[in-house]
């Protein structure tokens, strides 16, 4: 449609404001003295607000900024200069909370700032929904395969073949690594390359559950086994032709342990008040971030289970002995938090690189990926992290750690499993 037949219409701003409605986009334009002149529609959605509560309004009589923050679209104005994939939160006249990523420009004619137009993306539905959609795989199995893992380093490399060999069998594995080194990556990896990759994926960190509620969770109950009980399934019964993942499994108790064991071996147990013994056709994978060593000897693992466990031990190298690892997991990071918060941070200063480099990393590929989040949620209009975006002090704090899963990290990876004598 030219510009001439749209000069005749009564209201011309009524054409274009119909094709801005349409736009999947929150579009915000706000004149020279900062009031608010253009509100599409899905702007009114990501703030719910009225048109009629912002149009012709002062932006700060409508929107709350904590923390003597600046309204991206005043920065626009005031400065001049543009603002690309911002993260804005801010509230509305109602005290709800918003959150944006924002694109906004100043409005130049003939060489003055006469307005700003700001583009915004509603992150927070975005997250949410990326959230719930990650939240619906878990439950309904295992997430990665051994794709997933991050890494050309040989000590990695000679882990993920171990496991891949183990994964064409039925036997027990037990992966042993720092906290933050990928157990959990490992042990769907295994599942998925598996025969029972067709099966469920059952997964349940033993630490996180009070001890008189584990052997029922485990086992299933019957009803009557203690007040309030009823029929039930167990962890075994739910995992029958699949996998089931036993996190921390050294946090166990003692007398469970030995439950444990007498199922891996008879290869059946007993619910919870039942004497009926019930057959189980279960993997079962276990993980646990200290070294079995130290654990049988500190008392926290039946060395009997640990054989039964342990057919394959498969020995996690923390994230300090692999240094050649640490950028690539970075840029993956980088890549994975762009398309979650719709930025484009293209990577780390050479400083950063450094100072990764140098990083001892207690806490493993958790800490990098953590690091790299914290340091985008940061970042204004810039494109790369720079170390002002780092939690340098905390991070500087830290001090190489040494025992625990890293001595057989160390001494065992390049086997990629662990016997005791």
């Amino acid at each position: 449609m030219s510009a001439e037949n749209t000069a005749g219409r009564q209201d011309p701003l009524a054409f274009y404001k119909q094709a801005i409605d349409h736009i999947n986009e929150g579009v915000h334009v706000v004149d020279r003295q900062g009031r608010s002149v253009v509100y599409n529609r899905k702007m009114t959605e990501l703030e719910s607000m009225n048109e009629s509560d912002v149009l012709g309004k002062s932006l700060l009589s409508v929107f709350q900024f904590p923390g003597g923050q600046e309204s991206t679209l005043l920065q626009a104005l005031n400065t001049g200069r543009p603002t690309l994939n911002v993260r804005q939160t801010y509230f509305n006249q109602s005290g709800k909370k918003i959150t944006t990523i924002n694109n906004t420009y100043p409005i130049v004619e003939d060489g003055a700032i006469i307005g700003a137009i700001e583009i915004a993306n509603d992150v927070t539905k975005m997250e949410r929904l990326v959230r719930e959609n990650l939240l619906r795989q878990r439950k309904e199995g295992a997430l990665y395969t051994f794709d997933s893992i991050v890494g050309s380093s040989e000590a990695l490399q000679r882990v993920i073949l171990h496991a891949q060999r183990a994964a064409r069998t039925n036997s027990s594995v037990l992966v042993v690594g720092e906290t933050g080194t990928g157990k959990e990556l490992f042990v769907q990896g295994i599942h998925q390359a598996s025969s029972r990759s067709g099966g469920p994926f059952i997964s349940q960190n033993c630490a996180a559950l009070p001890e008189d509620l584990v052997e029922g969770l485990l086992f299933g109950t019957t009803k009557g086994a203690y007040t309030g009980a009823v029929e039930r399934p167990g962890l075994f019964e739910q995992a029958e032709g699949g996998t089931l993942f036993l996190d921390e499994i050294n946090s166990l108790a003692m007398p469970l342990q030995a439950k444990l064991l007498r199922a891996l071996q008879e290869r059946s147990f007993r619910r919870l008040g039942d004497t009926r013994e019930r057959s189980m056709n279960v993997r079962i994978l276990a993980a646990m971030n200290e070294h079995p060593d130290d654990a049988i000897d500190g008392g926290r693992l039946r060395e009997d289970l640990y054989y039964r466990l342990g057919v394959v031990t498969l020995l996690l190298p923390p994230l300090r002995e692999r240094p050649e690892d640490i950028l690539p997991l970075a840029r993956h990071f980088i890549r994975r938090y762009n398309d979650l918060f719709q930025m484009q941070v293209e990577g780390v200063s050479a400083e950063v690189e450094a100072f990764f480099l140098a990083h001892p990393w207690p806490g493993n590929v958790r800490e990098l990926q953590h690091t790299i989040e914290g340091a985008m949620n940061l970042l204004i209009d810039e494109t790369v992290i720079e170390l002002e975006h780092l939690p340098i002090r905390r991070m500087s704090r830290t001090t190489r750690p040494g025992g625990g899963a890293a001595r057989g990290a160390r001494g065992d990876a390049a086997a990629g499993a662990d016997r005791r004598p």
